[in-house]
């Protein structure tokens, strides 16, 4: 399926911010017709300067938003200035520019109906839905939240476990003796699910109940283990907040897809030729082109 580019969609979106900060000074002008700079005898409007913050979005985002009026100013008059050469010296009446401005026009009317009728349509209140549809029947993997003592022998795996039986306590234990890089924190290896831990240790942490800790010492390519079991329990959904933007594009290129399958089946379409010289579809090539049927490659390349 073809994907949607979101880049008219974050121009839309910036440019966008950009009048609703400008349209907050009481000072300054809001009407997309009201001119803000005068060249020659042309004009620059609101709707210029709007417009130039979707195309120079990336420069606008490197500076703090109470320059972007000037720096879209300056921008915008040095634009008139040269479009005004431009004009005067004939350009806009040759052939090949002519071809760019519809080009361009094309491109602003496509973007324009991408921001109508796939940008606009897709609301807070659809993704929330698209969120509850994903994770309603959600059943999250089961996690272990584990401490360990990492030693060199099994001998000291084994004297670490005796002082565990004897009632020392696990996280002080760790700390002391642990030569793991998680031994100053106690041990603690936080919420883990299966696939995160070499086997070995895995299956040990797995087969342990919350509040219980490895009777014979683990050994692993690290050393050896002993592995206290903290809690047990089945990770949650996550937040809304952590997967809307991923819900949002999903619904923008689906939006996107149906748009283009509607347009398409009504519209008439030719592909004429996709290079110069090479055939039209369904058009059999030129002479000379095709191989002769008995014709093969040796083996080889000979």
């Amino acid at each position: 399926m073809t994907r949607i580019s979101a880049g008219p969609l974050r121009r839309g979106a910036f440019a966008a911010a950009f009048v609703a900060c400008i349209a907050a000074s009481p000072a300054l002008a809001q009407e997309p017709g009201e001119i803000v700079a005068k060249v020659g005898d042309t004009t620059i409007t609101e709707a210029d300067i709007a417009f130039a913050s979707r195309d120079f979005s990336a420069q606008l985002a490197q500076v703090p938003p109470t320059q972007w009026r000037k720096v879209l100013t300056d921008v915008v008059v040095d634009m008139k200035v040269m479009a005004n050469a431009a004009a005067a010296a004939g350009i806009a009446e040759e052939e090949d520019f002519k071809r760019q401005v519809e080009f361009l026009k094309m491109r602003a009317l496509r973007n324009a109906l991408l921001v109508r009728e796939v940008e606009n349509k897709v609301t807070d209140t659809d993704v929330q839905a698209a969120y509850d549809k994903e994770f309603a029947d959600f059943k999250g993997d089961e996690e272990r939240k584990a401490r360990h003592i990492l030693l060199k022998t099994k001998d000291e795996a084994v004297a670490a476990i005796a002082e565990l039986d004897g009632g020392r306590d696990f996280s002080d234990l760790a700390k002391e003796k642990s030569t793991g890089p998680s031994g100053p924190s106690g041990g603690d290896l936080g919420y883990f699910t299966r696939g995160r831990m070499v086997k070995e240790f895995e299956d040990a942490a797995f087969a342990l109940e919350a509040g219980s800790y490895t009777k014979d010492p683990v050994e692993t390519q690290f050393g050896w283990h002993v592995i206290k079991v903290e809690d047990v329990r089945t990770q949650a959904a996550p937040e809304l907040s952590e997967v809307q933007e991923r819900l949002r594009q999903d619904l923008l290129r689906e939006r996107y897809a149906a748009l283009m399958d509607e347009l398409k089946a009504n519209t008439t379409i030719e592909i004429v030729a996709t290079e110069p010289g090479a055939p039209a579809e369904g058009e059999a090539p030129a002479d000379g082109d095709a191989p002769a049927a008995d014709e093969k490659p040796a083996k080889d390349g000979n």
